[in-house]
């Protein structure tokens, strides 16, 4: 069982990774290519490119957190009933008696809520853990000195791996079955 979960959650944040980094690549690029048109194409120089890096740079962090969450809502409809090391997550009926063979992203809102909520929770835990490791362990002086967008995004990693399993314990509406 540590196995399905191990590699349920492998899947679940390669996934996750790539669909909110390629998004945010592809986004940042159209607004620095917006950038480079609105002031007027201006020949390539070193540093015309380094104000375009610049660009880059600045847009990716926005818009990665803005990606993020689309892609925590997209990556969760492809967690269900796909089989993992001999078991498979399982989305049922509000009732939870029957089983939907097909999610669908009208299926998934209030067990996606439930989700992020303790997803929210986890993060926000670890990030409590982190504070006291460093406040007791590191010449830094508190959380903001170190603490950005992609140690949050480490965190949400970490969180979703123990996110699947009390999410399959505690939710009535998903179960992990034998595939």
């Amino acid at each position: 069982m540590s196995k399905f979960y191990f590699f349920l959650w492998l899947r679940w944040s390669v996934r996750l990774t790539l669909c909110s980094t390629i998004l945010a690549s592809v986004l940042s690029l159209l607004a620095t290519f917006y950038t480079y048109l609105s002031q007027g194409m201006v020949t390539l120089n070193s540093e015309v490119v380094k104000a375009l890096v610049d660009v880059f740079v600045f847009w990716f962090p926005v818009l990665w957190s803005f990606t993020l969450l689309l892609a925590l809502f997209r990556d969760l409809k492809y967690i269900f009933n796909s089989c993992v090391y001999g078991y498979e997550l399982k989305l049922y009926s509000c009732d939870g008696k029957e089983l939907l063979e097909q999610v669908g992203y009208g299926d998934l809102v209030k067990v996606w809520r439930k989700w992020f909520m303790l997803i929210i929770w986890l993060v926000g835990s670890l990030m409590v853990l982190s504070l006291i490791y460093t406040y007791f362990f590191t010449t830094y002086s508190g959380v903001f000195d170190w603490f950005n967008i992609y140690w949050l995004f480490s965190f949400l990693l970490i969180s979703g791996y123990f996110s699947f399993i009390l999410m399959s314990a505690r939710c009535k509406r998903v179960k992990v079955e034998k595939c």
